[in-house]
């Protein structure tokens, strides 16, 4: 990356990586580094140290803790903080309601909420999908009726990632049925332990349980809870998902899976040498080189024109999401093709035991990853609809 950078932002970048390497404890750098499972108290550790040296929401406005940073130089913070390593600050915080509270919020919600959400005193939760509008999310059902001086709330959230962590919740809500339907919703924040509000597991095909169904029974929330205006909740959900899919292509992360499937590779044994001599293995890991070095060349061109503090969403940045899921996948097929049959085992702390010591620790993890990494072309917005995104705002047509 250095290359494609002044000298500034090579200084720049050097500083975050002495931060990285010497701040954040060395264990969850390599929890994060060989695969393992990260708890809560993990992620909540990592991000309270960067939120007391003020680069924990570099995107934030910088009276409530951000920075005054170009955007290629938030591009850095996090590609680097993702090459050392480093446990992400919490998207739901950081990436998604943070920026929607600062830039929409009345001060009293701003003064509320925004040093425990930086702080990570409040674990948010995401309540956008629905069984039946998940890319169509306009089409969502979950009602706030006004009554009096609070909202009643009634349906169903699903695919909430994390909410068993959840403190708050923050809703897009259908709070005028007879207009249409992206102009009737509305964004609001609903407290988890509020009666009414119940969160049930779902278990993923990788084993692990990450998201959940929440479900809102004549749930009571003040008004006061209401971000923004009352019917304008679409506008500020564009926001939001134009500022998730930005940072969504996960260009550092993908080096770093793309370098442990190198690594393995190196130490698996063929008839011409290791699988790296092998010319199909090799032109099939080159071309998966070539296409992040030009998705993380095209980041940096978006975000070098990218105007600062801007309010409204970038549609190139649906380039950036669809082409890095597809090499997120791309690479934890990669990744489970190297290892063969010794990537069943999904258990890390068996390696030894399996007779794998030549393989680094945590390779075992491949195949949940790949199964888990499927989701990657869903979230966020589906392929689909970052396709039709780019034809209309990008292409015209």
């Amino acid at each position: 990356m250095d290359t494609l950078l002044n000298a500034q932002e090579r200084d720049f970048a050097q500083q975050m990586r002495q931060f990285y390497r010497t701040e954040i404890p060395e264990e969850l750098r390599f929890k994060v580094a060989t695969g393992q499972e990260l708890s809560k108290d993990d992620l909540v550790t990592s991000q309270k140290i960067l939120n007391q040296h003020g680069y924990a929401v570099p995107n934030w406005p910088v009276e409530w803790g951000g920075q005054d940073w170009t955007p290629v130089q938030r591009h850095i913070w996090l590609e680097e903080m993702q090459l050392a390593c480093v446990p992400q600050p919490l998207p739901f915080n950081v990436s998604m309601v943070g920026p929607v509270i600062a830039t929409f919020g009345s001060q009293e919600i701003k003064e509320r909420f925004l040093p425990a959400t930086a702080n990570i005193d409040i674990w948010w939760s995401q309540g956008f999908s629905e069984p039946n509008a998940g890319s169509d999310l306009a089409s969502l059902k979950t009602t706030a009726v006004r009554d009096g001086d609070k909202y009643i709330v009634n349906g169903q959230k699903t695919w909430t990632t994390l909410g068993q962590y959840g403190d708050w919740i923050f809703n897009l809500v259908r709070t005028d049925p007879d207009v249409k339907k992206q102009a009737g919703i509305s964004f609001l924040l609903i407290d988890m332990k509020s009666p009414g509000v119940t969160v049930r597991p779902i278990q993923l095909i990788d084993g692990g349980h990450e998201v959940n169904e929440v479900f809102f029974d004549n749930v009571e929330v003040p008004v006061e809870n209401l971000v923004g205006e009352e019917n304008k909740g679409w506008t500020y959900a564009k926001f939001l998902l134009g500022n998730e899919r930005t940072g969504i292509a996960r260009i550092g992360g993908s080096k770093v899976n793309l370098a442990r499937a190198k690594a393995y590779a190196a130490v698996t044994k063929t008839a011409r040498g290791t699988l790296l001599d092998d010319p199909l293995f090799s032109a099939r890991l080159t071309r998966i080189e070539a296409e992040l070095t030009a998705l993380e060349m095209t980041q940096l061109r978006i975000l070098s024109t990218q105007a600062a503090g801007s309010d409204k969403p970038d549609p190139r940045s649906s380039v950036l999401k669809l082409k890095g899921s597809q090499l997120q996948e791309d690479i934890s097929e990669l990744l489970v093709d190297v290892l063969g049959p010794q990537g069943l085992d999904f258990v890390a702390d068996r390696v030894q035991g399996a007779g794998l010591s030549d393989l680094p620790l945590g390779a075992v993890d491949a195949l949940p990853a790949y199964f888990n990494t499927r989701k990657v072309t869903i979230y966020g917005g589906s392929s689909e609809v970052q396709r039709g995104i780019i034809s209309k705002a990008l292409l015209g047509l």
